[in-house]
């Protein structure tokens, strides 16, 4: 069978295309690490591709803002592009850099609901290991994952707010939050909670359940050789979250 491709946009100042790469690889997909130039130019479209990933990093430098200049990437350049990919089922995935770029887009959370991704509650760049709940049946990415997931997280604008989360929580939109290593909500616990999020929101999607948005960087701990912890080298790895948005494009 052919394994589906996914494309991963790469923008000046993307650093975390190769980990997500080998994290689609190990998935069972082909990454296809595409300049934002080759994108352009019709070297290549998002219709070429079964899965859209946008990596983590510092797009354009966080100018005027982290993942806005991608956000008006988009937006402008390839807004038809999206929409056609979100109407014939295409999963869509944006870690940190890639979370932000998707909130500016207005592809997150989506619904007419305006969310955004502010400072840390610290006032700090936040370099740590964390624990997620899934939260979300609704995700094609999160359907069927069981145990909490341990990764870390590296950003210093991450913390999610909303005006009112119950529209998300109503809607089963929240796909993770952050907790403890047996999944309980962190409850705003410090570090448990590393940014200060709205009711311990690490990751949402949108009403349709392609697209994602998470701050922690599951693709630093799909293979047990990554933890740093030998005790839990074979357990809450996040290889299944890249599994299953492969799996909703092979079925």
């Amino acid at each position: 069978m052919t394994r589906p491709s996914v494309l991963i946009p790469i923008a000046p100042g993307t650093n975390r295309n190769d980990e997500l790469a080998v994290a689609f690889e190990a998935a069972g997909a082909r990454a296809a690490q595409v300049p934002l130039e080759a994108l352009r130019s019709g070297e290549t479209t998002l219709a070429d591709h079964q899965i859209l990933a946008l990596p983590g990093g510092f797009s354009y430098g966080d100018a005027l803002g982290a993942g806005r200049l991608l956000g008006l990437d988009l937006t402008g350049w390839f807004h038809d592009q999206l929409h056609q990919g979100l109407q014939a089922g295409m999963p869509i995935i944006g870690i940190c850099n890639g979370f932000q770029a998707l909130v500016h887009a207005g592809l997150l959370p989506g619904a007419d609901i305006a969310a955004s991704l502010a400072d840390n509650d610290h006032g700090r760049f936040e370099c740590r290991w964390v624990w997620l709940q899934s939260a979300s049946k609704r995700s094609v990415w999160t359907g069927e994952l069981s145990e909490p997931l341990w990764c870390p997280v590296a950003h210093g604008e991450g913390r999610f707010v909303v005006d009112d989360v119950e529209p998300l929580v109503e809607s089963d939109q929240v796909a993770f939050r952050y907790s403890d290593a047996d999944g309980q909500q962190a409850h705003a616990v410090y570090p448990l909670n590393p940014n200060g999020s709205i009711d311990d929101i690490a990751g949402v999607t949108d009403p349709t359940g392609l697209v994602l948005g998470m701050m922690p960087h599951p693709e630093d701990h799909v293979f047990a050789r990554q933890s740093p912890h030998r005790r839990r080298a074979n357990g809450n790895r996040c290889l299944a979250l890249f599994e299953a948005g492969v799996r909703a494009v092979s079925s």
